[in-house]
Parts: structure tokens; sequence; C-alpha cells
């Protein structure tokens, strides 16, 4: 039976070093949430990661929305934050990858998985919601999913079954006596480690971090009492820069994840030699 996060919050806030209470550390507890709506043990409810998915989603696309709806020549100030960010994202990520004719079509899809993802790993620092969506695997393996569909269908689009085939086998003649051990590695390699670790990768930097911000946020009220003190001032200067590596570490695991979404296509779309 897993605890109940409820319990465990309030035995985590009464608790400190010399109340001869042992120290509470964060674990898989601090991942679950009582559905705010709906019954969990019949799998249909609404809890606080859902919440925070729809109100993450509103917020990207009401950005866009404002900042697009009526376009100027002399962009206004959200105007000109939104097209940099688009703009980074399509000439940084998406035509540095896949190229401008070939990659022009995938801006809208890389454009929106980076903002929402960044906006789910944002939620682990924002006041009262302080927690990060992605360190749910669900809403990462969902993404990772998204990608794994398109990137296989424009394979066989592009290429037919044998030219697909080859692709994903990394079939070269040359190889010689271990080319079919090289087509098993590659198979596999492609087309059931790549989708597992394009979601893994996010999940579990968003999964540690958290951890590791609420391991310090912990520390610091529970040795907040006594001689503990002093280390408890440590601790807390640990979350702040905690905080701010996070602040890095979110965009970049958003960074990421579109920039291997960009090389799955450029892939599917490359002639193979």
């Amino acid at each position: 039976m897993s605890a109940d996060p409820t319990q465990v919050l309030a035995f985590e806030t009464d608790c400190h070093i010399f109340d001869g209470c042992g120290f509470p550390a964060p674990g898989l507890h601090s991942f679950l949430f009582e559905p705010l709506w709906g019954d969990a043990d019949s799998n249909l409810y609404f809890n606080k990661t859902m919440l925070l998915a729809l109100l993450g989603s509103i917020i990207v696309i009401g950005f866009f929305w404002a900042a697009f709806r009526k376009p100027k020549v002399v962009p206004g100030k959200l105007q000109m934050v939104a097209e940099a960010g688009y703009d980074f994202i399509r000439r940084g990520v998406v035509y540095e990858t896949i190229g401008k004719k070939e990659g022009e079509k995938y801006v809208p899809l890389v454009v929106s998985l980076f903002f929402f993802i960044w906006m789910m790993n944002l939620w682990s620092i924002i006041p009262v919601a302080q927690f990060p969506v992605t360190s749910i695997i669900a809403y990462p393996a969902v993404l990772a999913l998204i990608v794994y569909i398109l990137w296989v269908s424009l394979t066989f689009k592009r290429h037919g079954f044998v030219g697909a085939f080859k692709n994903f086998t990394g079939y070269n003649k040359e190889l010689g006596p271990v080319l079919p051990l090289a087509m098993l590695i590659e198979f596999f390699s492609n087309l059931l480690v790549r989708p597992f670790t394009h979601a893994v990768r996010l999940f579990a930097n968003m999964f540690a971090g958290h951890t590791l911000l609420l391991l310090f946020t912990i520390a610091s009220w529970y040795l907040l009492n006594g001689i503990g003190i002093a280390y408890a001032g440590v601790s807390f200067i640990m979350v702040l820069v905690m905080t701010a590596f996070e602040l890095f570490i979110q965009a970049l695991q958003a960074y990421v994840f579109v920039l291997l979404t960009c090389t799955f296509i450029q892939g599917a779309l490359a002639e193979h030699h």
C-alpha cells in the first residue's frame, strides 16, 4: 500500500532534528497525489499533475495567441519575445538539423513540443505548483510515442518497406560477415531502445531534480532547531543553488528532446546509402 501524501506532508512539516523523529526523506510518495476529482481505484480521476498539464497547455497556447493574434511589422514586447523563441527553435534546431527546405513543415510541431515541455518542467519552481509534470513517466512517454509514430511513418512513406527496413537496421553490405549481427543490434536499438531513452532522458532528469530540491527543502526545515540552525542555513543555500540549476536543466531538457526529435525526422527523410 502506498503512503498517503497528506499524512507524509504533515509528518514532514512537524518534524525537527531534536524532536525524536527520523529524517523524513523524500521518496516515491512525494510523486503521488490524491485525486482532486474521481476515484484513484477506478483509474478515472483528475489530480494535481493533470491540472498542471492542462494549465500549462492553456498558458502556452494563450501566450502565442496573445503574441500573434494581431501581429505588427514593428512588434511589441510580447510579440518580440514570442518571435525570438519561435525563431530560435526554427533556425537553431529545425533548420540546423533537418534543413530549411525539408524542415519548415515540422517547425510548428517542434516549437509546440519545446514550449510545452519547458512549461511542464517549469512548474517545479513555481510557488504552489512546485512539481514538474514530466517527472511522471506517462507524460514524456506519450510525447516520445508521438515522435516515434511520426518517425516510423515518415520512414516508410519516404523509403518504402525495403528502404525503411534498411534504414532501421543500418544495412551496409560492406560489413561482410558481421552484417546480420549489426543489423539485429541496429534494429532493436532503433525501434525499441531509441523511443525508450527518448522518454526516460527527460523523465529521469526531472525526477532526480525534483527529488534533490525536496531533499534540501525538507532538510532545511528539519534542521531548523537548536544548533541545527547553522546547518539549516547551508541546506537552504543549496535549495537556492539547486533552483537556479534546475532553471538551466529545465530549458536544456526541453531543448534536448526537440533536438533528438529533429534528428529522428532527419534520419527518416535522409537517403539511405
